[in-house]
């Protein structure tokens, strides 16, 4: 589990195909020196395990399911990456709970600039909408991230200048893919009130015990 506050901007060091998965090498140093093998480390939004660690890098393994639903499968050697280890008990839950599973990738419509901010809008599966609300939360390439505007296509976050600078955002454009992970609150709400309308739980039962 994550807290969508990036700790680091790292550098995909190498790729070898793996069947339908990729061996990658990130080179980094903020999370270098406490990583340890079997940890999980987020990478532009995606929960991968470390595998091995040298002076300057970690290796993952990125399997096929995770090339199919997220981003990594384009990565470049030398692209910037954005990276967050695991969340412990001593460290601040600044952002949301993102658990670095990547529901969906969307794609960039458009980026502004504005006085004192960014405005950037992605498209995306229209499937997904039910669990976007306005001033909720959205991690987008593992950034958490709050909706100003949304339809059922597209959505708008507006991003400060620390986490602009501080994250691979200011390396994006138009038409760029981000791995996107729904708010893990609106799932299971969506879960429960889809399992009401099959019987069972329903939206009048929960008011009439005052919820």
């Amino acid at each position: 589990m994550f807290t969508g506050l990036v700790e680091e901007i790292g550098i995909v060091k190498t790729i070898t195909p793996l069947g339908g998965g990729l061996k990658l090498a990130i080179s980094c140093s903020i999370l270098i020196p406490g990583a340890k093998l079997g940890d999980s480390i987020n990478i532009n939004g995606a929960c991968q395990t470390v595998e091995k660690i040298d002076k300057d890098s970690f290796y993952v393994t990125a399997v096929e399911e995770t090339v199919k639903k997220t981003s990594l499968g384009y990565f470049k050697r030398g692209d910037r990456v954005n990276l967050e280890s695991s969340i412990t008990l001593n460290k601040k839950l600044g952002g949301h709970f993102v658990l670095g599973h990547v529901d969906c990738t969307g794609k960039i419509i458009s980026i502004r600039k504005q006085t004192a901010s960014y405005l950037l809008e992605v498209s995306y599966p229209a499937e997904f909408s039910k669990y976007i609300i306005h001033v909720g939360a959205i991690a987008v390439d593992g950034i958490s991230l709050t909706v100003a505007e949304f339809d059922e296509h597209n959505f708008v976050v507006s991003v400060i200048p620390h986490t602009w600078k501080e994250t691979t955002l200011q390396d994006k454009k138009t038409g760029d893919l981000v791995n996107l992970e729904f708010d893990i609150l609106g799932k299971y709400v969506s879960r429960i009130l889809d399992k009401g309308k099959q019987g069972g739980i329903t939206e009048n039962w929960l008011k009439e015990l005052g919820f």
